[in-house]
């Protein structure tokens, strides 16, 4: 008996840690199946732990946030963003590198100023007065599990909370009299309109995730920094395209982002 029990422990030390299963499907375009309990992460700080193990494995440079929320009080969460996904409007990406593919459209912003890491939190206020520009985006939504969306919860998050990539409109300066919460906008593939529900963002004014944001890095000893970008959830919810095509949103008052699926 001692010696099968040592022998189980000797195979689950070397078995792949999560974070590496993770880091090489997402380098491969890849996916897994689902997670086995004993790899699951057992809380939010491990699953965020995961996160920054990926990136380091992956040798990956953090170029921007992504962070949300299921309801305007809701519990707030996030992820990191490798820097090798983000990409500039108009960008040509291959269908067949995702799966699944969903499309969100969404706004993100940066930041005028640098966020030096802290154990003191910033404040609301802080926070908000730092916001130096804002745009569109529309993320790629992809999974490294094979059995998505039937996965869960925290090896979601682990999984850098289901991103695939982001592509990043123009900028313009904030202006903090525009209708975060709900503003007008198209968001469309293969110019037929993709919207079903009334646009708004189910965490409610997006502003409010910033401050969760840039504490949650900062605490961890990483700088929030004004080159990077902070995408801050769908309007439209998600859409899966079934095949190559062009997505195209516009929000109104801000430039286009488009996304061309070859």
């Amino acid at each position: 008996m001692l010696r099968s029990s040592r022998a189980a422990m000797d195979t689950a030390s070397a078995s792949p840690s999560l974070s590496r299963l993770l880091a090489e499907a997402r380098r491969n375009h890849a996916t897994l199946g689902e997670s086995p309990p004993a790899r699951a992460p057992a809380d939010a700080q491990a699953a965020y732990a995961i996160q920054h193990e990926i990136l380091a494995a992956l040798d990956a440079r953090i170029g921007g946030w992504k962070v949300g929320a299921k309801s305007a009080s809701g519990p707030i969460q996030g992820a990191p963003l490798p820097q090798d996904d983000m990409h500039a409007h108009d960008a040509r990406l291959r269908h067949a590198a995702f799966t699944p593919l969903g499309l969100e459209l969404e706004i993100a912003f940066r930041f005028s100023r640098r966020f030096e890491p802290s154990a003191t939190p910033y404040s609301d206020a802080d926070v908000r007065a730092g916001i130096g520009s804002f745009g569109a985006t529309i993320e790629v939504i992809a999974s490294r599990f094979a059995a998505w969306p039937d996965i869960d919860r925290l090896s979601q998050l682990a999984d850098l909370q289901n991103y695939g990539a982001l592509i990043v409109g123009e900028f313009v300066p904030y202006d903090e009299r525009f209708p975060f919460a709900a503003p007008s906008l198209r968001f469309a593939f293969d110019e037929h309109d993709v919207v079903e529900l009334t646009p708004a963002n189910p965490a409610g004014d997006p502003r409010r995730l910033l401050t969760w944001l840039v504490n949650h890095a900062t605490s961890r000893g990483i700088a929030v920094t004004p080159e990077m970008v902070v995408t801050t959830g769908s309007y439209t919810g998600m859409f899966f395209p079934s095949d190559a095509g062009t997505a195209h949103g516009h929000i109104e008052g801000l430039p286009p982002v488009g996304l061309t699926l070859y």
